[in-house]
């Protein structure tokens, strides 16, 4: 069992400005903290002292299914919501202060609230917010937890990384800066590669349950963050019976549908994966009779994937039991974290034992002060820590620090004491797990990996391959404005703050892509269909900036953000849907707009628009150019200065293959000639032939270069070909292979490079 942690501080309800934390929750419900209620509350509730209870002995409910842990946490947010409702409910000082003194008791494994005498109002208000906060403590511990899970599971992946020389090729993610990538993902990613930064023990093992710890380990953060910006306002909140929103029954449905399943989900995932790596982490070992050994205990001690898919059902099957059940199915849920937990404890043991087990074998007990001690060859040691992450072994360092402590060493029964030892170092109610914790959040944070610039938000890098497509695009782009008389000019990289937050709002973009087809609405046109829809002027810019996301979002999505963050009416946005769907031929769908009994014509600012549309439709089909413009009514702009015709560049090509070198040929040189490279390569270069070149011995250093970098052309030189005066010339796609004379290479290339 873990060592239970001392009451460090003291929560405060109920002062202007306080909040409850789920960390808050987490320590009061596990006797970490003590509860303190804020005196100006005390004064406030002192006015109803005087009200005469009519309700004799009240006692409170408990679910009998809610362990000792997770009541606790009940009533630390009802107490919390009582406070927050002092103001508008009638209840004497006798109520909080009872509630706060059975928090505050010493035994956490049992919470005793005495019965009380309490007026018809106090138990209505008692029994109305006991129907969520239930819910919400046991979802405080979740969000607490679950957080800490997210950092400790990254850290012991990694550690399993290395026990099984895994490919780690698949952490090499970074944002495409186009909107679509999962930026979870991304810095799962980047977080193992802090931690495994300067291993010598990764290798080309493919793996699929690491390949799959960015996914995974990704969702994971991205519910977290949901779970905890949703416990944070539920905790904080109260409304009385009949109304939704935060803190009712009907908002704890849409909790449960859109934050407690899609949680369990995650952990479910989690769970099998770090399962899979503990196995294979099991079947890494080097020694038979430690895999036996240690094999044996996990199977009897660590729960299977059926037993995570098993607790998976039952919370499935309780979402369809009703609002009566919400704090049950939140219970299964804390249920399975903790089966998940104790899977990543495993996960833990197993890749350290595979690592560093063969202490388990080697050491030998020496008696110092009539203690045994393990006696450790600090040179392998050393050379481990040469070896492993800079992260990871600081996380190994931590354990054997940990198991330093254990008086078996060198017994027959270490194995098992290890085992029992890491299993407590991963219970967050251990003594020394919050030191963990901020030593993993340290690793990742601080870091040499890490200490890079900072992008501003907004903008972004441009990878290799990246570059060389906007290189592309934009000569295509200028070629095309020049060809019809534009001039250039240069403008500023900056601009003075107040300008941008005159004409920008606050979440408009603007969008510069490559084309072969051009979407085209019209500014004016877009302010008569809302003014038709019934949107008022004033919202008429923000309105347009959630329009133009719909390449990226699908409308469902756009309409509530329409309608619950910025006020607008469900009738008003079932309009503007219907309008958006409006797409195609120019002059078709210009028809359709100015024909009979379309509302467009009843407004003076969608006329003016359609003439001039008509205007330009024509023009472009007399320039036989109408058939790369889409009418598209769902084009939108946020921005003030779009007044008149807006249109955007639509890319519609199929995959290409993407070159980030203009490189032609690559000098190979195999051997260590740098001197003749420089010849060679200095040659190709007066020829005007784009070249680059690689001096190594090993033939498929070259081959791959050439192949990943995709050059076309290879001029291979050994020894052989210096005392022949030849060389090779390697056609990199087909294969094929040709000796020609040394004096006639750059005639060569030029007659195979010319188009």
């Amino acid at each position: 069992m873990a060592e239970e942690k001392v009451q460090a501080f003291v929560t405060t309800l109920g002062g202007k400005g306080s909040s409850l934390s789920s960390s808050s929750v987490y320590a009061i419900a596990n006797g970490f903290a003590q509860v303190r209620i804020d005196s100006s509350v005390l004064s406030r509730l002192a006015a109803f002292d005087n009200r005469t209870p009519t309700i004799k002995d009240y006692k409170f409910k408990f679910s009998n299914h809610l362990t000792a842990e997770e009541s606790r946490a009940f009533v630390a947010v009802l107490l919390n919501k009582l406070l927050i409702i002092s103001g508008s409910a009638s209840i004497r000082t006798v109520l909080p202060v009872r509630i706060a003194e059975a928090l505050n008791t010493k035994n956490s494994q049992k919470l005793e609230i005495e019965s009380l005498d309490l007026t018809e109002e106090e138990v209505t208000t008692l029994e109305t917010l006991g129907l969520t906060s239930s819910l919400y403590g046991v979802l405080a511990l979740l969000d607490h937890q679950t957080a800490a899970l997210s950092t400790i599971a990254d850290a012991v992946a990694a550690i399993s990384c290395e026990a099984l020389k895994a490919d780690v090729t698949g952490f090499n993610l970074m944002d495409s800066g186009d909107g679509y990538t999962a930026k979870d993902e991304i810095g799962v990613s980047g977080d193992m590669k802090v931690l495994l930064n300067g291993s010598k023990l990764t290798g080309k093992v493919e793996i699929n349950a690491v390949s799959k710890i960015p996914k995974v380990h990704g969702c994971l953060r991205e519910q977290a963050k949901l779970v905890h910006s949703k416990t944070r306002v539920e905790l904080n909140s109260a409304v009385k019976a009949g109304r939704g929103g935060p803190g009712s029954v009907a908002g704890a449905a849409g909790m449960v549908r859109t934050t407690i399943l899609p949680l369990a989900a995650v952990l479910w995932d989690l769970g099998t994966c770090s399962f899979d790596r503990s196995k294979s982490n099991l079947d890494s070992m080097g020694s038979n009779d430690l895999r036996s050994s240690l094999g044996s205990l996990f199977e009897k001690k660590c729960p299977s994937n059926d037993s995570l898919k098993n607790e998976f059902k039952l919370v499935s099957e309780l979402v369809f039991e009703g609002e009566q059940n919400y704090d049950k199915l939140a219970h299964q849920v804390n249920v399975l974290l903790a089966l998940v937990w104790k899977i990543v404890a495993w996960e833990a043991i197993t890749a350290y034992v595979s690592l560093e087990g063969a202490e388990l074998n080697e050491s030998k007990s020496v008696e110092v002060n009539g203690e045994e001690k393990v006696k450790v060859d600090k040179k392998s040691e050393k050379k481990k820590k040469v070896v492993m992450g800079k992260g990871t072994s600081v996380m190994i360092q931590l354990i054997k620090s940990r198991l330093s402590k254990l008086d078996a060493c060198g017994s027959p029964g270490l194995l098992e004491k290890w085992v029992e030892d890491l299993l407590s170092f991963m219970d967050p109610k251990d003594i020394e797990f919050d030191s963990l914790l901020i030593k993993v959040k340290e690793i990742v944070e601080s870091n040499e990996t890490r200490r890079l610039p900072k992008l501003p938000k907004g903008t972004r890098d441009f990878a290799k391959e990246q570059m060389a497509i906007r290189k592309k695009a934009f000569s295509i782009i200028e070629d095309v404005f020049e060809r019809h008389g534009a001039t250039a000019l240069d403008t500023p990289v900056f601009e003075l703050r107040e300008t941008l937050m005159g004409k920008y709002g606050e979440d408009s973009k603007l969008i510069f892509d490559l084309a072969d087809q051009i979407k085209l609405n019209h500014r004016k046109l877009l302010d008569g269909m809302l003014e038709i829809c019934g949107v008022p002027p004033e919202k008429f810019r923000t309105i347009c900036s959630s329009i133009d996301k719909l390449d990226k979002q699908p409308f469902d999505q756009i309409k509530t953000e329409m309608v619950e963050e910025k006020g607008l009416t469900i009738e008003a946005a079932d309009k503007i849907g219907d309008f958006v769907k409006e797409r195609g031929s120019p002059l078709e769908l210009l028809s359709k707009l100015k024909s009979e009994g379309s509302e467009f014509l009843n407004n003076n600012a969608s006329v003016d628009a359609l003439n001039d549309l008509e205007i330009l439709f024509k023009a472009l089909d007399k320039s036989k150019c109408i058939n790369k413009v889409t009418f598209d009514l769902s084009l939108a702009r946020g921005l003030d200065y779009y007044t008149g015709v807006i249109y955007e560049a639509v890319f519609k090509g199929g995959a290409q293959t993407t070159r980030a070198t203009k490189t032609e040929v690559l000098v190979s040189i195999l051997g260590d000639d740098l001197i003749q490279a420089a010849e060679l390569a200095s040659e190709l270069w007066d020829a005007k032939i784009k070249a680059e070149y690689l001096v190594a011995k090993r033939p498929d250093k070259h081959f791959r270069h050439a192949e990943e970098s995709k050059i076309p052309w290879m001029l291979m030189v050994g020894e052989r070909q210096v005392k022949e005066g030849t060389v090779r010339l390697k056609d990199v796609e087909s294969k094929a292979e040709d000796v020609i004379q040394r004096g006639s290479v750059v005639e060569e290339l030029r007659r195979r490079l010319s188009p």
